[in-house]
C-alpha cells in the first residue's frame, strides 16, 4: 500500500507517525495495540503478518521526543525518522531501521547520530535493510554486506529513474550482482514523476523485475530464491584492463556530460573494434561486434573519474559504452530509451582503483537481460551470447567510498521536487531454496 503526503513539512506528517519501538521490547502490536500509545499503523501490519504467517516489511514513520539537554535537539522537541520496520510470521515487531542518508531538502525527517547497521534472523537466510539513497553509499549498506554477511536486502524506495546509469532496475540489479547478495527493491510506482521500476534480483541474474511508464497500475513480483546465495568469485577489477597498453586516439577524444559529470568519449566507428578511452587515473578498454553499423546511430565508449557534487557528493569511477541520443555527438550521454543496433559480444574493463564496481546491462525500452553476460574474475563484463535486444548501455559503475566529500550526503538524485512521504509493504511472499 502506498500513502502520499504531498510537499509534506515537519508539522504535516506528525500526525502519521507513530512511535516505533526497539524490537528488543519483545512487542505484538496485533495483541497489544496500545502499549506503546496510538499505533495503528504497526496493529495493521502486525495483523497483517500475523493472520497470513509472512513477514512484512514496511517504510514508515517515527518519532521520538528530545529536551533541551540534548544539543541535536530538533527546536519543535522530537526527532522524525523515515523508517523501515519488519514484523515476523506471529507479527512481532523485529527490525527498525531510521534512514541515514536523507535526500535534499527532506526537512520533516532527521537522519541518526550514527548510521544504524539492521538485521534480522530467519529460518529462510540472514536479512538486512535500508532505504532509497542509502544505496550508494558505504554506511550502511556496504557494511552489511561485507561485515554483517546478510543474505537479502530488502529495500523500500522512491526512486527516480535517471538514464543512463540510474534507472531503478538497472542499477538495483547491478549492485545484488557486485555485492553478491539477493536483493527485493520495492519502488513507488509514479509515472508521471519517473518513479517505476521494482524488481527481485539474485547475484546471478535478476529473477523477477517490473518496469511500467505507461499505466499507473502496480504488480505483484514473485520468484524463487536460495536463502543462502553461493558466495560469488571475488573480482580483481583492474587485473585485465592494467595489462592493455592504451593507444594515442590524437582529437578523436570529446567531452560530454551524463548526469552533471563531464565525461570523456570516443566515438566507436566500425562495426568492431578495441577502443581505449582514459580520464586522469581511469583507463576504459572495449571490444565488440555489432551485427551492422548502422548510420542513424552513434555510439560511444566513454570514462569518468570524478567527485560527483550536484544533488549529492560522492565520487565514482565509470567506464561505458551507450548509445547517444541522436546522430549528433553533443547528445552522447542525454537520456535515451530506445535503440536498434545490436551486438554480437562485447567486453568493457577498466583500470579501477575500487573492488565495489556494479555492472550494468540496459537493452532498448528499458529492458534488463537477464543470463545474457558475465563478469570474469580478471573484471571483465562480458557478453555470453548475442544479446536479445538492442543496447542502450552496457557499464561499469564504480564507487571510491574513501574519497566521497563527507561521510554523510543529505542530497538524493533519485529523488524529485514534489516531495513524498510513502509507505510500501513488501510482504516476502516469494519461496526460498535450502
Amino acid at each position: 500500500m502506498v500513502f502520499l503526503l504531498k510537499a509534506p513539512s515537519r508539522e504535516s506528517i506528525y500526525p502519521y507517525l507513530e512511535d516505533i519501538p526497539d524490537p528488543q521490547v519483545n512487542w505484538i502490536p496485533c495483541n497489544n495495540p496500545n502499549r506503546f500509545g496510538r499505533t495503528p499503523v504497526q496493529e495493521r501490519l502486525s495483523c497483517l503478518a500475523k493472520d497470513n504467517s509472512i513477514y512484512i516489511m514496511a517504510n514508515i514513520g517515527d518519532k521520538k521526543p528530545c529536551n533541551t539537554s540534548d544539543p541535536h535537539c530538533p527546536p519543535d522537541g522530537r526527532y522524525q525518522y523515515n523508517t523501515d520496520v519488519v514484523f515476523d510470521s506471529e507479527g512481532k515487531l523485529v527490525a527498525r531501521y531510521h534512514k541515514q542518508n536523507l535526500f535534499l531538502g527532506e526537512d520533516e525527517f532527521n537522519a541518526p547520530k550514527e548510521p544504524e547497521v539492521v538485521t534480522f534472523n530467519t529460518t529462510f537466510g540472514k536479512f538486512g535493510i535500508f532505504t532509497c539513497f542509502d544505496i550508494l553509499f558505504h554506511d550502511p549498506a556496504v557494511t552489511l554486506v561485507k561485515d554483517f554477511h546478510v543474505d537479502t536486502i530488502l529495500f523500500p524506495t522512491a526512486w527516480m529513474n535517471v538514464l543512463p546509469h540510474l534507472s531503478a532496475i538497472e542499477f538495483h540489479s547491478a549492485w545484488a550482482m557486485g555485492m553478491g547478495v539477493n536483493f527485493l527493491a520495492s519502488n513507488l510506482h509514479y509515472p508521471s514523476k519517473k518513479m517505476t521500476g521494482s524488481g527481485i534480483y539474485a547475484p546471478d541474474s535478476p529473477r523477477a523485475f517490473h518496469y511500467d511508464m505507461k499505466t499507473e497500475e502496480g504488480k505483484l513480483l514473485l520468484s524463487q530464491l536460495a536463502s543462502h546465495p553461493h558466495p560469488t568469485a571475488v573480482v580483481n577489477w583492474t587485473s585485465y584492463a592494467s595489462g592493455i597498453e592504451a593507444p594515442s586516439r590524437g582529437n578523436q577524444e570529446f567531452k560530454g556530460i551524463i548526469f552533471f559529470d563531464e565525461f570523456t568519449f570516443l566515438e566507436l566507428k566500425g562495426v568492431a573494434g578495441n577502443y581505449t578511452v582514459c580520464q586522469k587515473d581511469l583507463c576504459c578498454h572495449l571490444s565488440y561486434r555489432m551485427s551492422e553499423k548502422r548510420s542513424d546511430e552513434v555510439y560511444v565508449l566513454g570514462a569518468f573519474d570524478g567527485l560527483h557534487t550536484v544533488e549529492g557528493s560522492y565520487y565514482l569511477q565509470i567506464c561505458t559504452l551507450l548509445k547517444c541520443k541522436t546522430t549528433d555527438l553533443h547528445t552522447c550521454g542525454d537520456s535515451v530509451e530506445t535503440a536498434s543496433t545490436r551486438f554480437e559480444m562485447f567486453s568493457l574493463s577498466g583500470t579501477f582503483e575500487t573492488q565495489y564496481v556494479f555492472p550494468e546491462v540496459l537493452l532498448s525500452e528499458i529492458q534488463l537481460a537477464p543470463g545474457e553476460f558475465q563478469v570474469s574474475s580478471d573484471g571483465r563484463l562480458c557478453s555470453q551470447k548475442p544479446l536479445s535486444g538492442p543496447i542502450l548501455t552496457v557499464t561499469l559503475f564504480g564507487r571510491l567510498y574513501e574519497k566521497d566529500s563527507s561521510p554523510n550526503a543529505f542530497s538524493d538524485p533519485m529523488a524529485q521536487v514534489l516531495r513524498v512521504m510513502l509507505i510500501v509493504v513488501i510482504p516476502i511472499v516469494y519461496s526460498l531454496s535450502w
